[in-house]
């Protein structure tokens, strides 16, 4: 299978969100927004990887757009946490940039195919 580079960030970002939650919930008791978190980060990779397979370009299309949504969800869920102080700002900072990072390839991803394919 052709190596995914988004995919690669999506699943690595996911297990740094993963244990952003354990941490949030086990050692602030922050339930609420490290779960929203939780389901976002990790719903990007997932997105990422159902699109491997999409029934057609349209569809493949739809399911990184979704992906791209997710990870803007995500960022809004970061700032939240170290707006409320529940995460520190060199760890926040570190998280973020690799949201950011995704959003970008998601947002090229999305503008190639659909310029590719005279959507």
């Amino acid at each position: 299978m052709k190596e995914s580079i988004v995919m690669d960030k999506a699943y690595a970002f996911a297990l740094r969100i993963i244990k952003a939650y354990k941490f949030l919930s086990l050692e602030q008791r922050e339930f609420v927004l490290s779960k929203q978190m939780l389901r976002s980060g990790t719903a990007i990779g997932a997105l990422v990887k159902e699109a491997e397979h999409a029934q057609s370009k349209a569809d493949f299309i739809n399911k990184m757009n979704i992906a791209l949504k997710e990870a803007n969800e995500t960022e809004y869920w970061l700032m939240l946490l170290k707006d409320s102080e529940y995460i520190d700002s060199k760890s926040f900072t570190s998280i973020v940039e690799d949201c950011r990072e995704i959003v970008r390839l998601l947002i090229s991803i999305v503008k190639t195919t659909k310029e590719t394919h005279g959507k």
